[in-house]
């Protein structure tokens, strides 16, 4: 049975962080649905519109092997006020369930309390809520058990590639980012 991912998204994401990684996942073999917290058609900070398999709130996210969470401060400021997506984060935090954070989309961790004892990355300056010490002084991608994290929209495919690590293995991510010409 194929494993399968969730892409959380709302208006104002940051399109490569969650193409990209949903890109790497579905070349792999992965089940990627996109969710919509603002509608069934959500538009990046970019102005790309993306047609979502379901709405959120008609979604059981913990049914999801990884659950993904892009960037953009639109689309997190949209994600952030939906209930569901606080409740997950917490729900896959507490438990051993993959969950992959790029950009802007870790803040959403720190506000709720979910990094003490982590390392974890962000988009610089979006780390005033990181507990100290959490955040390496490098930007790049960051696994800590069964969080991944990213700095940036520069680290998408990156992000994506370590996903595929994570939720496939090791073998599956060279066989993808050979396929891609990732060096």
């Amino acid at each position: 049975m194929a494993k399968t991912c969730a892409v959380l998204l709302a208006d104002g994401f940051e399109t490569i962080e969650a193409l990209a990684p949903a890109d790497c996942l579905a070349r792999a073999g992965a089940q990627v649905s996109r969710a919509g917290c603002t509608g069934s058609t959500v538009t990046s900070a970019q102005g790309v519109p993306v047609v979502c398999d379901a709405e959120l709130a008609d979604v059981d996210l913990a049914s999801f092997d990884l659950v993904i969470v892009p960037g953009g401060l639109g689309g997190v400021d949209n994600l952030r006020a939906c209930p569901a997506v606080a409740a997950e984060l917490k729900r896959r935090a507490a438990s051993s369930d993959l969950l992959g954070c790029i950009c802007a989309a870790p803040a959403l961790l720190a506000e709720n309390g979910l990094l003490d004892g982590r390392v974890a990355t962000c988009y610089p300056g979006c780390d005033t809520d990181f507990p100290a010490g959490v955040r390496p002084e490098k930007n790049g991608v960051y696994r800590d058990g069964n969080l991944v994290t990213a700095s940036g929209p520069a680290f998408a495919v990156p992000f994506g590639l370590a996903l595929v690590a994570a939720l496939l293995g090791e073998e599956d991510a060279r066989r993808v980012a050979s396929a891609m010409l990732v060096e």
